[in-house]
């Protein structure tokens, strides 16, 4: 799909193939919420690249618009938007749910996130009077990328976990055989385990 922003003409998710990305919708231009969302992902913009992730903003904004918001987060609060802003017709956000019930064309807080080869991973989605958590969406890429790379899960609040602290859970076994080799592993020390169905290390 090819679509207008604030960095010119691209196509999704073609243009951003081999790259992770995150489409997040606003609301509205000009409006507080969005407009301290759009500050705090700047912030942690350079965090996202490290990353190899991309980050995509949205609205049913026209272009000329997003531009004049930009300028004015950059003259009224220092901070430089680096990443495209979709000025969009209506289209991507009656493809994928974003118009609000009953508000308009107001699109809601839905964040994506998107692998490498263009599949949706993650979906979020924000009520107008919540702003979003930046870092939990920096968080949830970084740890899907290495769910993916090492074939592991992560534990609540990771790298944080209660009882895991920074460990990563080695899937369950599936079979009676894996069962008793995860034993094994955690008597040598490879892995640690409550049983045979919850075993964690060090990634």
């Amino acid at each position: 799909m090819k679509v207008q922003t604030t960095r010119g003409e691209i196509t999704l998710p073609g243009d951003m193939k081999g790259k992770w990305f995150v489409l997040f919708s606003h609301p509205a231009d000009f409006t507080p919420v969005c407009t301290t969302e759009f500050v705090a992902f700047q912030k942690r913009y350079e965090k996202f690249r490290e990353l190899n992730c991309e980050l995509i903003g949205l609205s049913v904004d026209q272009v000329f618009a997003h531009i004049k918001w930009e300028e004015w987060i950059n003259e009224n609060l220092d901070v430089e938007i680096e990443f495209p802003i979709i000025a969009d017709t209506g289209a991507v956000a009656n493809k994928l749910g974003l118009i609000h019930p009953g508000k308009g064309t107001n699109t809601v807080r839905a964040v994506f996130i998107m692998d490498a080869e263009g599949i949706i991973r993650i979906m979020l989605y924000y009520p107008q009077e919540l702003g979003r958590n930046m870092d939990e969406i920096l968080r949830a890429v970084k740890a899907m990328q290495i769910a993916d790379k090492y074939g592991v899960a992560m534990p609540a609040n990771w790298p944080n976990n209660e009882i895991m602290n920074d460990h990563v859970i080695i899937p369950p076994a599936k079979d009676i055989k894996t069962a008793k080799e995860r034993m094994e592993k955690a008597k040598t020390g490879e892995y640690e385990c409550y049983d045979w169905w919850l075993c964690h290390k060090k990634l």
